[in-house]
Formats: C-alpha cells, structure tokens, sequence
C-alpha cells in the first residue's frame, strides 16, 4: 500500500514543538479530513491546539507502508508517526 505522509509541527503549552507524522492512504488528499486525524490525535496526547492546517500541516512525501501502519489505516483511517516532543 503507498501511503502519503504529512509532516505536522504543534507548538504545545510548554512552549516546545512537537513533531509527528500522519500517515494516510495514498488517495486520501482531503486536507481537512487528515488535520481532523492530527486534532484526534493530540486529544488523545492532551495536547490543545487552536487550528491544525496547512502552517503546521503539509504535504510531505508518498511511500510504501509496513504492515504495522496498514493495519492502523484499516482500523481508524490513518496512522502516526512520532518524532519529536510526543510524550
């Protein structure tokens, strides 16, 4: 399965950024629907966020998806990468 990926930065509470990577199927290009995927995401983490969009959002690259990420997309539509500041 390909996948698009789009790289995401949130400035939390605490002043630092966090960074995370939202996996969706390759097709998915509904940009409103993916940051709908990031705030699910971050209420999940505790972590509030005004807006997520295209300042913190953005359409990075397309790639082959592991079967780990597969089954997150089969399950709830998307998966995370966490980079940075996510805990």
């Amino acid at each position: 399965m390909k996948v698009a990926i789009w790289d995401t930065y949130v400035v939390k509470t605490d002043g630092n950024k966090m960074h995370f990577d939202i996996v969706v199927p390759e097709k998915e290009k509904n940009a409103i629907q993916i940051y709908q995927f990031g705030q699910e995401y971050l209420k999940g983490k505790n972590v509030q966020s005004e807006t997520l969009r295209a300042k913190e959002c953005t359409f990075c690259h397309i790639e082959n998806a592991s079967q780990i990420i597969i089954n997150a997309i089969q399950s709830k539509g998307y998966h995370i990468i966490e980079m940075e500041n996510c805990d």
